[in-house]
């Protein structure tokens, strides 16, 4: 025999045992009336309804009618019901019965549930506090799903990242059909459960969208502790990809150091030699003056070339910087103007034939800046220019005053840039996929020209339109002590 059907069993036999002992005791010890003897009964069913449950209440409250009604209703030791009294007897200890195990049985249910909650809410927890702590040097996946068997006591655990495509086992069974379903509700966002093996499969969510999913067998969960659990297992998920992307923009950064610091020897190493050649060019040119034409012109092209050579490395040096995040400004006042005409006279051998129209507003105020990198930045800007423009055609640079700033314009005459991609074209590495093939750069110079902008306190913006040329404008904030009260 089931030990269920004993425990009931043994349930009934006391409480026809209680029933039989009221009896004896109000008909032979105490010889009380009739009414007296009810509320006995009633005290006893209500008393079992109480203690065990509906069952049982009833079969002492019919046990009562009897006895009440076979040791204290005339005729005495006779069973008759045909007298009203026995009739509201039965009636009221059957209701008695009845409500009283009805209210016991709920109160047992809510007391039952109170206690799931608050273990459910200790183990949510257990388990928030598992996956805060832990081990970095270990896998979130591996350890949230182990975490999960232990603390909520499930025989298998399997969580499946979507993203990465892995699935993590834990608990002493492995569940291996498991990973078809769990890409399944992935698909579908929708929960499965296998009542013949106990698993439930459901899908983990993360602002709408299924991230993953969890198999859980041998599990009892109530609905708000499954959702509860799947919202900690998409954070576990989410932290894995924060930390992935922590670790990746540190690799980028170290490499970006790296590359910093290598660039820097390399230009120390190239100033010396190109040092040497400038000096031993310049002096050539200065005390030889028997030499022949021929001699002159290639000493000639050798200075500027060295010139040029060595300005190309400064600047590798100042972009190497940018991009690695490390502008170091050196400001002092500067007057744009001759700024702006050495520039322009870098380029005199690039322009193949074009124009550099320069146009300065009257009383241009100083600016306080670093000559080098807004130097840089207006080749930048110039050598865009002259990449997207036609042939022949002249690149236009105006400066003037514009409130408490100084707005540097350069205009070209290229195709011009759609709106959708003005904002794109400052972006590292990126290319227009129409000038990609026929233009060349890395994609670098403009998202270099706004980070020196932006270091100084001002802005670099584009306005374009198609097949009407580009007019790239930087902003640079007018020295402190010139600026109007």
């Amino acid at each position: 025999m089931p030990a269920g059907s004993r425990i009931v069993i043994s349930r009934l036999a006391a409480s026809l045992a209680l029933v039989a002992a009221v009896t004896a005791l109000c008909s032979r010890a105490l010889s009380v009336n009739a009414t007296t003897a009810g509320y006995a009964y009633l005290i006893v069913v209500l008393a079992t309804a109480t203690a065990w449950g509906r069952l049982e209440a009833i079969a002492a409250s019919i046990a009562a009618v009897l006895c009440f009604n076979f040791f204290f209703l005339p005729p005495l030791g006779r069973f008759t019901i045909a007298e009203p009294e026995n009739w509201v007897a039965l009636f009221t200890f059957l209701v008695t019965a009845l409500v009283a195990s009805h209210l016991s049985d709920r109160a047992k249910k809510q007391a039952l549930e109170a206690r799931e909650r608050q273990r459910e809410t200790e183990q949510l927890y257990a388990l928030s506090r598992a996956i805060l702590m832990s081990e970095p040097n270990q896998s979130i996946g591996f350890q949230s799903a182990r975490h999960i068997a232990q603390i909520f006591e499930c025989s298998g655990v399997a969580l499946y990242d979507a993203k990465t495509g892995e699935v993590f086992n834990g608990g002493p069974t492995d569940l291996p059909e498991a990973e078809a379903r769990l890409k399944q509700v992935v698909i579908q966002g929708a929960s499965l459960h296998d009542a013949d093996s106990g698993t439930l499969v459901a899908a983990v969510t993360l602002g709408g969208q299924p991230i993953g999913g969890l198999a859980l067998k041998g599990a009892v969960l109530s609905d708000g502790a499954l959702q509860a659990l799947l919202n900690l297992v998409a954070i576990a998920l989410e932290r894995v990809r924060t930390e992935e992307a922590a670790n990746r923009a540190e690799v980028a950064r170290q490499s970006e150091e790296f590359k910093s610091t290598l660039l820097d020897a390399i230009a120390h190493e190239f100033k010396t030699p190109l040092t040497s050649i400038k000096a031993a060019s310049t002096s050539i040119l200065t005390d030889s003056a028997a030499l022949s034409p021929q001699l002159r012109e290639l000493t000639t092209i050798i200075d500027e070339e060295t010139d040029r050579l060595s300005l190309l490395v400064t600047e590798a040096v100042h972009v190497s910087q940018i991009d690695a995040g490390k502008i170091h400004l050196e400001k002092q006042p500067l007057v744009l103007k001759e700024i702006l005409e050495r520039v322009l006279g870098s380029f005199g051998p690039r322009l193949e034939g074009r124009s550099l129209g320069l146009e300065i507003g009257e009383r241009l105020p100083p600016v306080s800046a670093d000559a080098d990198l807004v130097s840089l930045a207006l080749r930048q800007l110039i050598d865009n220019g002259l990449k997207y423009s036609p042939p022949a055609s002249p690149i236009g640079i105006t400066a003037g005053a514009e409130g408490d700033r100084v707005v540097i314009r350069v205009r070209d005459q290229g195709p011009g840039i759609p709106e959708r991609e003005r904002e794109r074209v400052f972006d590292k590495f990126y290319r227009r996929d129409s000038a990609r093939d026929l233009v060349p750069g890395s994609g670098l110079g403009l998202h270099i020209a706004r980070e020196i902008a932006r270091a100084h306190g001002g802005d670099l913006w584009v306005e374009s339109a198609p097949g009407s040329g580009s007019e790239f404008c930087m902003a640079i904030p007018v020295q402190e002590d010139t600026r109007k009260p």
